[in-house]
């Protein structure tokens, strides 16, 4: 099952659900999809989706999840590396009026170059990159959340 994880802002992002539907609708894409579309105003024809999911609905399919599409929140992207499901990071870009500004594509870009996501920018075949996810090795993700939280502590304990 493929899960799409939209997120919780008040953006849309109609093109990926779009997209996903015309494939589902041509069948050139057999997986079985479930989607939380958020605020976006496209509902899919040929796939189950919810608009949003309490925190235990969500965690619960990310873990049944074969492969996890999602907006580039990092939350949701670190939640599903947590899973160890492979995951296909969609950003949304402000000239779609997805978003304010194009920060989501930074963020793609970073997890991307570290090799923990496979990233689908706006030419990109989305298809493709579905297949390819499904063995792609995914380099594992190190936090480095310890040693931050160090440094301000040890910033704040010298003052």
């Amino acid at each position: 099952m493929i899960f799409v994880v939209l997120g919780t802002q008040k953006f849309q992002l109609n093109r990926l659900l779009q997209k996903l539907d015309e494939y589902k609708e041509a069948g050139l894409l057999e997986d079985e999809i479930y989607a939380q579309i958020g605020n976006s105003t496209y509902k899919p024809k040929h796939y189950r989706y919810k608009e949003f999911m309490d925190k235990q609905e969500f965690d619960e399919t990310i873990a049944s999840a074969d492969v996890v599409i999602a907006h580039s929140g990092v939350g949701t992207i670190i939640t599903a590396i947590h899973a160890e499901k492979p995951i296909i990071v969609f950003p949304r870009l402000a000239k779609y009026k997805e978003h304010v500004d194009d920060h989501q594509l930074d963020i793609a870009k970073a997890f991307e170059m570290k090799k923990y996501v496979l990233c689908c920018y706006e030419n990109d075949d989305l298809l493709e990159i579905i297949k390819k996810s499904k063995n792609y090795h995914y380099e594992e993700y190190v936090s480095h959340q310890k040693q931050i939280v160090n440094i301000i502590k040890d910033f704040l304990e010298d003052k």
